[in-house]
């Protein structure tokens, strides 16, 4: 295993791992190996040198790996404070495995980067393309240099020439001065085409990773002359700086500027060796340092701005012969120019001459100022660096706090959860028991009732004549509100806006589901071949029995349409406090019924009457002159429901019970009780000598009732929620519930 060349440690190959303290170091991590992200599968692939600094996050267990990464450099992670980068981590996709760039294709070792002081060279170098002109013209034929590139080798030493380069600086550059001013570089050998960045094709400028992996100068890839990458048209944008590409360019050796002049060529930004220059050679990052006391830079002289620059070695022999000095007292602002003599006599009567002592003593107390505040600035930065090792401490307890906290809430969320299990089941459990105990309540009840009937001599109990569950229509999507009978048809409306066509006689399937209204259908009847829809969306739809398809809409009620009815050629729709009465053949709204004290749940026509129901009220109307004929009061709250048979007018109430009027004498001859909830619907089959009334109810339940002794002959039990709705035809009686179903029973 490698180890680095600064402190030795061990090199790891890492992407990322996740810590128990969440400690961020930034490493420079330089191998022959390389993580390869290609595949997904964390194998280390063949690659060559590629050296990165990348922000790794650190776990605790890696403190103890052979006290290498822990205790090389003091106690574990605690030293590498000054180490963390600034910049996140990188994107998963970063850095993928065997790419060819610039960045990913250097030698593979990083002593052949690090060339030993050359000789002198006088060939201008500025980009590659002028660097292969010149190798041909050096004898190397074109097919040789890129064949010698491509096989990544370095060509045969030319003879010397000048090779130079401009506009690189260093980023960590302090003088603003020379910043602005165009930076040259004329560097003694040919720098090594991997160290070219693809994008301008000069050498690597404060070197910077992208996305994609690669390296290009930092202003080539925030510049918008380039935003893709050459290499895999990714986006570009830069993720960290390439050090290891930096030191390298580093360690090259240049010309000193003040050596260099431009090139005869006469093409802008292109130098070469002055031999009249400065001869020294320096490694780039030493330049600074020796161009800021060469002796070659040429100097302004200080005392006359007319002379010409001149070098500054030369300037103290410059001063010694210049006839023109300034002001003893230039310092503090006096701009006198003139020979010795003049300054001379010049002196007595300066301005300064009398204060100079106490500029003198300011001069020292700026000084001693400017000594205190950066005394201070120290002071600060101390500070500072204390409060972020603090912020870094309170960082590492919060997401510790946070990971207690996160696992205490999913140990609740579970007992939550766990409790509302045990709640559930403790629930179904009760809500069993109490069908059961209702459903033996009822049981009894029939029973008792059955012996008193017969112990009163009340009529004989036909044990017969039960029905059965036949079959089950499935196929609404919500509660069954409402049913109706034509022929071989069922119709039937439901909370999900829609009537089902269901098949009674061969098939027992759904023909057709007819959709139209925007709310819950709540009645349906039949006049002639068409159906009459009513809903809460306050219309009536008309449609045609023959073709199953709509013809028309009723804006009928300004209120949900209760119940409907047709007879005489009429449609009557109950609503609100009213009853609408509808010419069949036009659909012209010919009278309102009103006089009416809340909801019209019920009408019924039978003979020449029509019977409605609402709050304790059954009104006769006569269907001649839509007029009343006669009012029953009930006890039992809201009528929902009412049928009518040969002898009786039957009305179910909201509180449970049946009430039972002589048809003749409009006397009430009879409750019937039994039931635990509301009657929403009321049917009638009659045969020879006997007549059956079918009462259906919230309670879930069904009830058979003998006309003739009024009694409950059998309670049918299937529904597994309220039965809303009854129809009947050919002996067979249908049911709709809330569970969504209708159920066949004969």
């Amino acid at each position: 295993m490698m180890k680095c060349p600064v402190c030795q440690v061990q090199l790891w190959n890492m992407q990322y791992v996740r810590v128990k303290s969440e400690k961020t170091v930034s490493l420079s991590v330089t191998s022959k190996k390389r993580w390869s992200q290609a595949n997904g599968s964390g194998s280390i692939s063949n690659a060559p040198t590629v050296a990165l600094t990348v922000p790794l996050t650190l776990p605790s267990s890696l403190t103890n790996l052979s006290g290498d990464l822990a205790d090389h450099h003091g106690s574990p992670l605690n030293n590498f404070d000054g180490m963390v980068n600034s910049l996140g981590p990188p994107s998963p996709g970063t850095f993928k495995g065997n790419r060819s760039s610039s960045a990913n294709s250097y030698d593979g070792d990083m002593e052949d980067m690090t060339p030993t002081k050359p000789k002198p060279c006088k060939t201008s170098y500025g980009n590659l393309s002028r660097s292969q002109s010149l190798m041909r013209s050096q004898s190397l034929t074109r097919s040789q240099s890129m064949d010698s590139m491509e096989r990544n080798e370095t060509p045969t030493k030319p003879r010397p020439s000048k090779h130079s380069y401009s506009d690189l600086t260093r980023s960590q550059s302090t003088d603003s001065e020379e910043r602005d001013e165009t930076e040259v570089l004329v560097f003694t050998e040919p720098p090594n085409r991997k160290l070219f960045c693809l994008l301008c094709k000069n050498v690597f400028k404060d070197p910077v990773i992208t996305v994609c992996g690669h390296t290009y100068c930092r202003l080539c890839v925030t510049s918008s002359l380039y935003d893709k990458c050459p290499v895999d048209e990714m986006k570009l944008a830069v993720v960290v700086n390439n050090i290891a590409v930096s030191e390298q360019i580093g360690e090259l050796y240049i010309h000193c500027k003040f050596g260099c002049k431009l090139a005869g060529t006469g093409l802008p930004g292109e130098f070469e060796v002055d031999p009249e220059g400065c001869p020294t050679t320096m490694r780039v990052n030493e330049r600074r340092e020796h161009e800021s006391a060469c002796g070659f830079a040429p100097v302004q002289c200080p005392n006359n701005p007319d002379c010409p620059k001149i070098l500054k070695m030369n300037l103290d022999a410059h001063l010694e012969t210049c006839n023109l000095c300034k002001c003893d007292h230039h310092k503090y602002g006096c701009h006198f120019v003139g020979t010795q003599e003049q300054v001379n006599e010049h002196l007595p009567n300066c301005r300064y001459e009398g204060i100079k002592e106490y500029l003198q003593t300011s001069e020292d107390r700026i000084r001693e100022l400017g000594q205190t505040i950066s005394q201070k600035d120290q002071e600060i930065g101390f500070l500072r660096s204390m409060l972020g090792k603090l912020s870094e401490r309170v960082d590492r307890l919060e997401k510790s706090m946070e990971l207690k906290i996160n696992y205490l809430d999913e140990n609740l969320t579970r007992m939550e959860k766990s409790v509302v299990e045990i709640d559930e089941n403790q629930r179904g459990i009760s809500e069993e028991l109490i069908d059961h105990r209702h459903n033996y309540s009822m049981v009894n009840s029939e029973l008792s009732m059955i012996n008193a009937r017969l112990n009163s001599g009340g009529g004989a109990y036909d044990p017969q004549q039960q029905y059965k569950c036949k079959g089950t229509f499935v196929g609404h999507q919500g509660p069954v509100w409402c049913l109706c009978v034509y022929g071989d048809y069922l119709f039937s409306g439901s909370s999900d806006k829609t009537i089902k066509v269901w098949d009674t006689c061969t098939s027992y399937t759904c023909q057709k589901t007819l959709e139209g209204h925007n709310g819950i259908v709540l009645a349906v009847c039949v006049q002639g071949n068409k159906l009459y829809s009513g809903s809460a969306d306050c219309t009536i739809m008309v449609w045609n029995i023959d073709t199953l398809t709509h013809e028309k809409t009723l804006q009928a009620h300004e209120n949900p349409v209760c119940t409907l009815v047709a007879a005489n050629n009429m449609l009557f729709s109950g609503a609100l406090k009213v009853i609408k009465v509808w010419d069949v053949h036009t659909h012209e709204l010919k009278r309102e019924l009103t006089g009416l004290n809340h909801w019209v749940r019920a009408l019924v026509a039978n003979g020449n009457h029509l019977f409605s129901g609402s709050y304790q009220t059954i009104k006769v109307w006569d269907l001649a002159t839509l007029e009343i004929v006669h009012s029953l009061q009930t006890s039992g709250g809201s009528v929902y429901s009412i049928a009518i048979t040969n002898h009786h007018i039957i009305a179910g109430t909201y509180e449970n019970c049946i009430h039972v009027w002589d048809k003749n004498t409009y006397e009430q001859v009879e409750t019937l009780t039994g039931h635990v909830g509301t009657v929403y619907a009321l049917a009638v089959i009659s045969a020879p000598g006997t007549t059956r009334v079918f009462s259906a109810s919230y309670d879930r339940s069904l009830r058979v009732w003998n006309m003739e002794n009024m009694i409950c002959t059998q309670t049918l039990l299937r529904h597994q929620g309220s039965v809303a709705c009854l129809a009947t035809s050919r002996g067979r009686l249908f049911s709709g519930a809330v569970d969504s179903t209708v159920k066949v029973w004969q």
